[in-house]
């Protein structure tokens, strides 16, 4: 195969149908002819698995559509899958989901923590819980979505202190498999039936 390859993202997903991670080119092409993933087919509607040699056939068949969607061999030109199907790993990767400002803003879902009201994210703030002068940590259970208004009202005092109340405890978030990772890179078309986005 060419040392060249496309820098077009793939899919994997456990026995499941999960997804467990996102690959380059290469990679899926090792899973592949391995025999430890198969390709998913889902140009008739409905997903068919196809091993390396099922794959190569289906290639020559269907010749890809651009260069973008293909890798070359000396013979040939082969399809890029956009799914593979692990044949073996049945079990979805636990991992902390990664503390930033964006991952607080969706797991408050763009709320205001203390006026109730949805806000875009350039309309919304961090706000310590705990002031961290009143020894308040930067965590996921000291951390809330705020509102400029609401942030500024509160200033650096407890909420009680300001007469502010919380809509609910902040909290480390349940690792969603994929969300942070997805949103990293640009979704393909046929990954929408298996991350739900």
């Amino acid at each position: 195969m060419s040392e060249n390859f496309p820098s077009k993202r793939v899919l994997v997903l456990n026995r499941l149908w999960q997804p467990v991670n996102i690959v380059g080119v290469r990679r899926a092409f090792s899973l592949l002819m391995q025999e430890h993933a198969q390709a998913l087919d889902n140009t008739s509607g409905n997903f068919q698995m196809l091993d390396a040699a099922q794959w190569i056939e289906f290639s020559l068949d269907n010749p890809p559509e651009s260069e973008f969607d293909a890798i070359h061999t000396v013979k040939m030109r082969l399809r890029i899958p956009s799914v593979m199907l692990l044949r073996e790993y049945d079990r979805v990767p636990s991992k902390e989901v990664k503390f930033n400002r964006r991952n607080i803003f969706e797991r408050d879902d763009h709320v205001c923590q203390y006026c109730g009201h949805n806000y875009h994210e350039r309309d919304l703030n961090l706000d310590h819980v705990i002031p961290r002068d009143q020894g308040g940590r930067t965590t996921w259970e000291n951390i809330v979505t705020s509102c400029i208004r609401c942030n500024t009202q509160k200033a650096n005092r407890m909420p009680h202190q300001a007469g502010m109340r919380l809509l609910k405890k902040p909290a480390r978030p349940k690792w969603r498999p994929f969300v942070s990772l997805v949103d990293e890179q640009d979704p393909e078309p046929e990954w929408q039936h298996f991350i739900g986005k």
